[in-house]
């Protein structure tokens, strides 16, 4: 574990002059050791992530920002483990949640914690490139389509930050799961990163990033690698995705098969329409 994933979750960390860090309460083998809620600013602040519904977290939060005022409550993507608590901390403050679109459908991928959050209700939604402001601080959104398809990161300017929500993790490659994740999309969202000029991330799942483009150029060179691992075991005649995840990740945590098989698939349906592969019932074949 790094320096911040033994952090008691409940207590604030400050980071940088301008980021605090609260820790949820829900690890898992899906979320490491737990959402990382970020707090920016001094005095008037706005709240990045504010994790699951759980009361003992959102009383966390309005102890960090005791005496301060949010002035915005923004969420990266409206999985179940990150915008929840956009609701009851709303309440308690009145700030508005500003951040990314709703997004409502069927989620068939294996985390029930990760199912889409059907009671985010934004009062204001972020275009890319949009940016709100405090009084020592900025937020830009930076729209990164892929793990989800209404996924933003959000930039800070003042420190050249950017808060990478589940589209840069500091522990884990993301999880693409079709029909919503797109591997395409994601693919073209870590080429974006690569042109921007930040020095440090901060995921919502383990420790902060530095170095970050050699770090996306790593997470780009793995994705590649996965593709070429692909087409080798269906030139080998295994095109049955359970079977290419045992023989792919060899040595991972069994509980994260059906995540890897999600991947996998987002993997397949990119290469089927780059006319790559095709499917077959439940196997996949090169096409010729």
């Amino acid at each position: 574990m790094g320096a911040m994933d033994d952090f008691p979750t409940g207590q604030t960390m400050r980071l940088t002059p301008l980021v605090r860090r609260i820790l949820a309460p829900n690890p898992s083998p899906f979320t490491y050791s737990g959402t990382q809620t970020y707090v920016v600013g001094n005095g008037e602040v706005a709240v990045i992530d504010p994790g699951p519904d759980d009361p003992a977290h959102v009383d966390a939060i309005l102890n960090a920002v005791r005496g301060e005022r949010v002035v915005a409550i923004c969420c990266t993507h409206t999985h179940r483990d990150h915008s929840p608590a956009a609701a009851p901390l709303r309440d308690a403050t009145g700030a508005p949640v500003i951040g990314c679109a709703p997004l409502v459908l069927d989620d068939s991928g294996p985390r029930a914690d990760a199912a889409f959050d059907r009671h985010y209700a934004p009062d204001r939604v972020l275009a890319d490139g949009e940016a709100i402001t405090g009084a020592d601080w900025s937020l830009a959104a930076v729209a990164t389509p892929g793990h989800t398809s209404n996924h933003l990161c959000l930039a800070l300017p003042e420190e050249k930050a950017l808060f990478t929500g589940d589209h840069v993790m500091g522990w884990s490659t993301s999880v693409v799961s079709p029909p919503d994740g797109d591997m395409a999309a994601y693919m073209k969202s870590l080429a974006l990163l690569m042109e921007r000029e930040d020095i440090v991330y901060y995921p919502a799942h383990g420790d902060p990033v530095e170095r970050p483009q050699r770090f996306v150029r790593g997470l780009i060179g793995h994705r590649k690698q996965r593709e070429g691992q692909i087409l080798r075991l269906l030139k080998g005649g295994t095109g049955e995705i359970p079977v290419m995840v045992e023989q792919m990740y060899k040595g991972i945590d069994p509980r994260l098969y059906p995540a890897a098989g999600r991947s996998v698939l987002a993997h397949l349906i990119d290469m089927r329409d780059r006319g790559v592969v095709r499917e077959t019932g439940q196997d996949w074949q090169l096409i010729d």
